[in-house]
């Protein structure tokens, strides 16, 4: 309800104003609940701060499973997404391993999860030293940077797992990451928390400290409503006019002598009249 599902292949996580550290951290944490096997983490930019993971995790066994590698130019950080396989082959031998000589394999949440294979790839920032490397020319940045996508989406789809990745910043050298990402997640900060809205996800309601919950849109009110209607039979449904003309069903005069166009909401016609203090 309050955090979006990371589905199979490649999710763009895009954040308004900041790095959105912990709403990153929040998804990877997340889905690390509710799947077996560990994550993958290919750094930049010090997304994987442990101050940040260790306060919001509620349990320290989960961090555990997050393995972190971290590139400070392009060619590190291209060389730790190549390192992917070799590192998801030791921890499966590690844990295999492990598992066998405690006499027995860890519990699975579901029969489509493994303990032992990886649950989920994160690669924030994905953009920013490729961009930040002077050594580099404009044309091999960008070959190595599409390398680097190349390569996650071959994990994506050969581990049949999501690939969670943001961008430092939104523009034309980052196009080619939204292009390539198969879902995509923008995040901005509202008064009352971060709002998530995707494809198939917008976040509609925030927790408050007695355990409530603010609705932040009238959306969600529509929604529970229309299906409250159609679990008791009530065809939810929107009356429209018989004869509708373009600019509603007729004018009317303001106190002001205006004459207006009118609507089916003499409300709506008082919060859009000019000089009214509407807007």
């Amino acid at each position: 309800m309050l955090l979006p599902s990371l589905e199979d292949g490649i999710t763009l996580l895009d954040v308004e104003g900041g790095r959105g550290v912990p709403i990153l951290q929040s998804l990877v944490l997340d889905h690390l609940l509710l799947h077996d096997g560990p994550a993958f983490w290919v750094d930049a930019n010090g997304h994987a701060t442990t101050t940040t993971l260790a306060q919001i995790a509620p349990s320290q066994r989960l961090l555990n499973r997050i393995h972190v590698a971290r590139g400070f130019t392009a060619y590190q950080h291209y060389g730790a997404v190549c390192d992917l396989p070799p590192a998801v082959n030791k921890s499966i031998q590690m844990s295999t391993t492990d598992a066998g000589e405690a006499g027995r394999g860890e519990p699975s949440r579901d029969e489509d999860t493994s303990p032992h294979t990886p649950a989920l790839i994160v690669a924030p920032a994905i953009d920013a030293q490729y961009r930040a490397d002077d050594t580099l020319s404009e044309t091999h940045t960008k070959t190595l940077q599409a390398r680097t996508l190349a390569r996650l989406a071959t994990y994506a789809e050969g581990y049949d797992i999501p690939v969670l990745i943001t961008r430092a910043q939104r523009d034309e050298f980052t196009e080619s990451i939204a292009t390539v990402a198969d879902h995509h997640l923008e995040c901005e900060q509202t008064r009352m928390g971060p709002r998530v809205v995707g494809k198939d996800f917008e976040t509609l309601v925030y927790p408050v400290d007695d355990g409530a919950y603010y609705q932040t849109t009238f959306a969600y009110w529509r929604q529970l409503l229309a299906a409250r209607a159609t679990q008791v039979g009530v065809e939810p449904t929107t009356p429209t006019p018989s004869t509708p003309t373009p600019d509603g069903v007729g004018t009317g005069v303001t106190a002001d002598g205006e004459t207006v166009a009118a609507t089916t909401d003499p409300l709506l016609d008082a919060w859009t009249a000019t000089g009214t203090g509407g807007r």
